[in-house]
Order: C-alpha cells, then sequence, then structure tokens
C-alpha cells in the first residue's frame, strides 16, 4: 500500500503532512524521523506544496539511461557519474522556472528522486535500499550550452530554481519498474521505465554513501531518459512518474 506525503506551507508555517484523500493530516515531524499525527487536518486545496523534504543537498546522476548517453555523444559509464546541484536550485510543484540571462538553451530533464530517510555512510546495497524512504519527481533542469562548454556541471545545473522536486513523497512503492514521462505544454517529450536504468537506485544510493554522508531528508536525482529538450519562457513543463504523481512548473525569463 502506498501513502503521500508532503511538506506545505499553511497559516505562514512550514509543516510536513500525510494525504489521505482531499485532505493533509499534519504530522509533528518529517514522517521518516518519527512525526506523528497532531490530530490537526487541513484541505489540501488550501496549502501550497513545498519541496517534499528540506534537503541538505540533491546527487544527481548523468548517463544513467543507455539512450540518453546515446544522444548526448557519451559513452555508456562504466560506473555511476554524479555531481551536486545546491540546496538554493530546490524549486517546488507549481513555482516557476527561472531562465538565466546567461543560457540560450535551458532543457527539461525528467527524472525519479529518491528522498533519504536516515544517515548513511559506505553502506551496501541491502542497507542502501533500505535507507530509500520515499520517492518523489525531480526536474533536473539544465543550461545546457553551459555545460557543453564547460567540464564540469555545477554552473549550467545549479541556478535557482533549476532542482525542481514534488509534488509530495510516495512510500511503499518499488522504484524498479516505473513509467517516467515529460510533457511540455501537454506534449510528451519524454517517455521511458526506471528499468532502464543502467545502475539501480540501491547501487546508486550505495555508490554516493562511499563518497560522502548522505543525510536524512537528502535526494538522489537518477538520471533522465532520452528525450531532453529545450525550454522557452510561457510553456509549462511537466513530469509524471507512475504511482507518484506529476510535478508542473511553469516556465519565465529570470526577473
Amino acid at each position: 500500500m502506498t501513502t503521500r506525503y508532503c511538506r506545505f506551507q499553511y497559516e505562514g508555517q512550514a509543516r510536513y503532512g500525510r494525504i489521505e484523500g482531499d485532505e493533509v493530516v499534519v504530522l509533528s515531524g518529517a514522517p521518516w524521523a518519527g512525526g506523528a499525527d497532531t490530530g490537526q487536518k487541513v484541505a489540501l486545496s488550501q496549502v501550497s506544496l513545498l519541496v517534499p523534504s528540506e534537503a541538505s543537498k540533491v546527487v544527481c546522476i548523468g548517463q544513467n539511461y543507455r539512450k540518453h548517453a546515446e544522444e548526448m555523444g557519451k559513452p555508456v559509464p562504466p560506473e555511476p557519474l554524479i555531481f551536486l546541484k545546491p540546496s538554493t536550485a530546490l524549486n517546488a510543484h507549481r513555482s516557476p522556472i527561472h531562465i538565466p540571462k546567461a543560457s540560450q538553451e535551458v532543457h527539461y530533464e525528467a527524472e525519479l528522486g529518491l528522498v533519504i530517510g536516515e544517515r548513511l555512510k559506505n553502506a551496501d546495497e541491502a542497507t542502501a535500499a533500505r535507507a530509500i524512504w520515499g520517492l518523489t519527481c525531480i526536474n533536473d533542469v539544465t543550461a545546457r550550452d553551459i555545460q557543453r562548454r564547460e567540464v564540469q556541471h555545477t554552473r549550467a545545473k545549479s541556478y535557482d530554481t533549476f532542482a525542481c522536486a514534488g509534488p509530495w513523497a510516495v512510500t511503499g512503492l518499488s522504484p524498479a519498474d516505473l513509467r517516467i514521462l515529460c510533457r511540455v505544454n501537454g506534449q510528451v517529450r519524454q517517455d521511458s521505465r526506471t528499468s532502464d536504468m543502467i545502475f539501480g537506485p540501491a547501487r546508486l544510493v550505495s555508490f554516493i554513501s562511499h563518497i560522502m554522508t548522505l543525510l536524512p531528508g537528502d535526494l538522489v536525482s537518477t538520471g533522465t531518459p532520452s528525450g531532453v529538450g529545450r525550454l522557452a519562457a510561457g510553456d509549462t513543463v511537466e513530469v509524471e512518474l507512475e504511482g507518484i504523481g506529476t510535478l508542473a512548473n511553469p516556465v519565465e525569463m529570470e526577473p
């Protein structure tokens, strides 16, 4: 049985909650940290959804779908390729993506996100699998022209609003074989399955934990399938994961 959990803004406060139908049961804290029911309920329609966790970092994976590696002209990597997005890049459901003035080619990248539920260091794959608390949708927005010019990904991937995550996190769902879609203005641009990943979620989390400590609430973005492409001001981009939901963001020019 799957359960949806969210982080939301209500009456000036950021809270965690469990979604039941069209209501949110308010929790006393993060659900992976034992947050309990407070007895308070609010209508889902009355809250502003935030990024599902207060992540200290977003660890991203490059070229984790064979066809995407091919479309980027890259070889299939022998081990996971990782890079980081700062927490300041996080962007919630329905919040606008800002195209920076420095880029003429900003792309969408639909990805399955993993929410880490415990502190993790040097974990084997079985331990890593247990530490994956929940799943969410991520759009790894990328300034592709900047990425092409530079050896590393930090600038191209780290602009504010470039790590869209949400609308909520789901527990009790296997990440092994989920359909993943990206739509721009209602037109399907990416359509694949998570079973096409080169490195699966447990392998990724284990690998990352041997490099850096993962903290509760951290997000791991597991790579994008083929079909990446441009976004323009005025677009609406949606990332949909089977069994999770749809993350939607409008696109605007940077103020």
